[in-house]
């Protein structure tokens, strides 16, 4: 049997893009040598290799578009703090049928609870699955509709917002709307409804959001849309960040600092 030349073997897999493959060649035919394996077994095991890194490519690529604000998975998260979270429930939204079904998932609690982490790990395992994702704060979605409807581009702006199977707003509740802001919301909710899912984290109970849209008609409508096909989560419990300085002693230093300098103004 012909020598097969190794900078030719090379250049080939170069030529069909198998990088993965072309950049480990050496150490994985070792590995497959060491294994003993078939032919068949090899190149299976190639083969899942170059699938591999394709898929770590495709979920950074992904992840950069989406923009998250940080990387967290769900393994990462801490389900024995928060007592009041099933994770039964959290492996079944990780399956994603509620995207492929246009469905809401909405995460509602105090701030440190955890709602972004697991709106980010949510968002992560979408794209794992080929779902696209696009997370974007409460703020920032309200400046962007509120400017695209002041120079005319509304329904442009609404069109892009509408193309992520997935859209996940964040800190809904921590800064009221203005009328025409919530207005705008709406129009972004009806475009989506049935179509394309939301995943919303807030502050705010849902019978806070009259005052948050800063009109209770627009609010009841929005929430009609995002009800019919929902999960609503509460998480209750202590911040995390808040936890981390109560077991450090910060919070108690802090406190006794505020005592004394009350004591010495007295």
């Amino acid at each position: 049997m012909t020598a097969v030349d190794h900078e030719m073997l090379v250049a080939q897999l170069d030529r069909l893009k198998l990088t993965a493959i072309r950049d480990q060649l050496d150490t994985l035919l070792d590995e497959a040598a060491r294994s003993e394996m078939t032919l068949r077994e090899a190149l299976a095991f190639l083969v899942t290799r170059e699938i591999a890194r394709r898929d770590e490519r495709r979920i950074s690529m992904a992840g950069k578009i989406a923009q998250f604000p940080f990387v967290r998975e769900l393994d990462g998260f801490d389900f024995d703090a928060q007592p009041s979270l099933d994770q039964r429930q959290f492996r079944e939204l990780a399956t994603c049928r509620w995207i492929a079904h246009g469905d809401t998932v909405l995460f509602l609690g105090p701030p440190g609870t955890g709602k972004t982490h697991l709106a980010v790990a949510l968002g992560r395992e979408a794209i794992r699955q080929n779902h696209s994702v696009q997370f974007v704060t409460a703020a920032t979605l309200v400046a962007m509709l509120a400017k695209a409807h002041d120079n005319g581009s509304l329904e442009k702006q609404l069109t892009t917002l509408s193309r992520p199977k997935l859209l996940i707003i964040d800190e809904l509740g921590y800064l009221s709307f203005e009328a025409n802001a919530a207005h705008l919301f709406f129009q972004l909710v009806s475009r989506r409804y049935e179509r394309g899912s939301i995943l919303i984290t807030s502050n705010r109970s849902v019978g806070e959001w009259g005052s948050v849209f800063g009109d209770p008609v627009v609010a009841t409508a929005i929430l009609d849309r995002l009800l019919h096909h929902s999960t609503v989560i509460t998480i209750r419990g202590d911040s995390y960040r808040l936890r981390e300085k109560r077991r450090s002693g910060l919070l108690q230093k802090a406190g006794t600092t505020l005592e004394t300098n009350e004591t010495a103004k007295q």
